[in-house]
């Protein structure tokens, strides 16, 4: 993840693990059909844990309780932008801290509207969440096209993975407002919006995602040759629309696949190419130029092709995949 400094400061709610969307007016009521103050929901939180930190990510994410549901809230630095530069020097104070020949260290007092925190709140949490943030051992795992067929697809297909908030997207029932560009054919067209994780103040962190209108495609595993002119529509449409919207050229941009997916509905990332977004790495992402060419050089290559992905020690397919001795 980039370097952050800054933090913006809105209440934001999660539904889906790694879906990172906000939810309706509606969908924030709570079952009780009462609402849920969203302005003043971290004023009766109690922590009860930090379940991880990054002091180089600048973020918190802390377990607790509000009005005796679980929750966590995840606290988030920003990046520093350049358009606030010269407010942030004339309006800030400094002391001093260290001086030493030509080197001096401050502690800089930014305005208030400079100094947010990006804040996260995901009430009521499962425990599903509570352990989706809290710092895990990963191992690696390789899997065959036998162990997709007999141990990982059974397990996607037996977990019934909730998608439904996808469906609300591509429907125009949620978030609407927020999608920058849609192509509405059938089988070759998606949606393109920003991520939960981007604020959009600045596109350093850039970072989209594009949600295809066909819904029997879970991951990679499952494209063929019948899917290129998908993906290659995807990818010139999606740099097309980010240009367009935000300035940012084709060769600033990284666009790939995740596999394993968080979510079972195909998606692409678009990330800002100078941001070290978590999951971009080899064993994890998987660009979608390469996806294309190796469905060209051969139309079943992620049916067939040896996969490696993470898993995180609490994962229930790590449990599985050692289960059938493949651990």
């Amino acid at each position: 993840m980039a370097d952050k400094r800054q933090l913006g400061g809105a209440v934001t709610a999660e539904s889906e693990p790694e879906a990172k969307r906000t939810k309706t007016e509606s969908e924030n009521r709570r079952e009780d059909g009462e609402d849920f103050d969203r302005e003043h929901v971290l004023s009766g939180f109690k922590t009860s844990s930090v379940l991880s930190d990054s002091a180089r990510e600048k973020s918190i994410f802390i377990h607790g309780k509000v009005a005796d549901q679980d929750a966590v809230v995840i606290l988030e630095k920003t990046p520093i932008r350049e358009d606030a530069l010269a407010e942030l020097f004339s309006g800030s104070t400094l002391k001093l801290e260290m001086r030493n020949d030509i080197y001096s260290t401050y502690r800089l007092q930014a305005p208030p509207h400079l100094n947010e925190i990006k804040t996260t709140v995901v009430c009521p949490a499962t425990e599903k969440h509570v352990k989706k943030y809290q710092r895990k051992e990963s191992f690696l795992v390789e899997e065959t096209e036998e162990d997709y067929k007999n141990i990982t697809l059974p397990y996607i297909q037996k977990q019934s993975f909730s998608v439904q908030w996808v469906y609300n997207i591509l429907e125009k029932k949620a978030e609407a407002e927020r999608i920058v560009y849609e192509d509405p054919d059938p089988d070759a067209g998606f949606v393109l919006l920003p991520d939960f994780k981007w604020d959009q103040n600045q596109v350093d962190d850039l970072y989209l995602i594009a949600i295809v209108h066909q819904s029997n495609i879970k991951s990679l595993r499952d494209l063929t040759s019948e899917h290129i002119l998908l993906l290659q529509n995807i990818f010139q449409k999606g740099k097309e629309a980010i240009f367009q919207r935000y300035n940012l050229p084709a060769t600033k941009l990284r666009v790939y696949l995740h596999y394993q997916p968080s979510y079972y509905h195909l998606h692409v990332h678009f990330t800002n190419l100078g941001y070290k977004v978590p999951g971009c790495g080899v064993e994890r992402a998987h660009l979608i130029t390469d996806v294309i060419q190796n469905l060209q050089s051969d139309p079943h290559y992620y049916k067939t092709r040896t996969l490696y992905f993470p898993l995180t020690a609490d994962d229930g397919l790590l449990s599985k995949f050692k289960e059938a001795g493949r651990l």
